[in-house]
């Protein structure tokens, strides 16, 4: 059978070769038997605007929207979930059936739901986090883990005013603490999570100092390439257990896939090959 519109949707950044998102939606397409194609698009900061008007005329449903795209795609959206206005940034647009363009912020979703699949006997209420960054991923994890019930969370950045920025937006409930002192957040916390890109491939190691680090402490990197960080492989030495960053990025595609083609998808070991191959 020949279907009158086949939906389209795909990922925007610049630059997006890297992107792992069209392996994503492609499996999942794939894996559903959906008619429908999920594309990468290159698109300069200063055609954002015109680019996300026009797709809906050419048959596509929703897009994906990447760095450096993220705050400015939620400024251009006709309407916002609360989640997008609390971290201040848009990853996930579906374009209504008006033209109007609705925003969404999905990343806090999928961290929070890799915890959950890549250590469920994690409680957020068990004790203080460490997070260390304080860039547009550290937004979105603060607000997932306040709304999980996360007592306490230390926050920690190279630049000390960008974290008192995030104290400032998110209350009494952060702390900062100075970069060189996150030694000292540790030992308390129940879960450690680095949102920077320091131990990413190409990139400085982190050096955070980790000698206080219990066994009970969960630590998860945001950082999935390599998928086994210094961090994780740190933490798993002295008994932790961790959570690797790809699960945020397969499971932050699960609104956006259902939204956009009708079908929930599951998260699966085939679906990591699939991503990391």
């Amino acid at each position: 059978m020949i279907r009158e519109n086949i939906p389209l949707a795909g990922v925007i950044g610049s630059p997006i070769a890297h992107s792992r998102s069209p392996q994503l939606h492609g499996y999942w397409l794939h894996r559903y038997d959906i008619a429908g194609f999920y594309v990468p698009m290159n698109v300069a900061a200063g055609d954002l605007e015109t680019v996300l008007r026009t797709l809906p005329r050419a048959g596509f449903v929703g897009v994906n929207v990447t760095i450096p795209h993220k705050e400015a795609a939620l400024r251009i959206a006709d309407e916002t979930s609360e989640t997008a206005r609390s971290v201040g940034a848009a990853n996930t647009l579906t374009f209504l059936p008006d033209g109007r363009i609705h925003a969404d912020n999905t990343d806090g979703y999928g961290f929070m739901a890799n915890l959950r699949q890549g250590a469920p006997s994690w409680k957020p209420e068990s004790g203080p986090a460490l997070v260390l960054g304080a860039g547009g991923a550290a937004r979105a994890v603060i607000v997932a883990l306040l709304d999980a019930g996360v007592p306490e969370i230390y926050l920690t950045n190279r630049t000390r005013a960008r974290a008192e920025e995030l104290r400032a937006a998110f209350g009494a409930k952060i702390t900062v603490t100075g970069w060189e002192d996150a030694r000292d957040a540790v030992e308390p916390a129940h879960l450690i999570v680095n949102t920077t890109s320091l131990g990413m491939t190409g990139k400085p190691p982190l050096e955070t100092d980790l000698a206080g680090l219990q066994p009970r402490t969960l630590v998860t990197d945001l950082v999935y390439a390599p998928l086994r960080t210094g961090l994780l492989q740190t933490a798993a030495a002295r008994g932790c257990a961790t959570v690797d960053g790809l699960g945020m990025l397969l499971h932050q595609g699960v609104p956006g896939f259902e939204r956009w083609f009708g079908q929930r998808p599951d998260v699966t070991e085939d679906l990591r090959d699939a991503v990391l191959g």
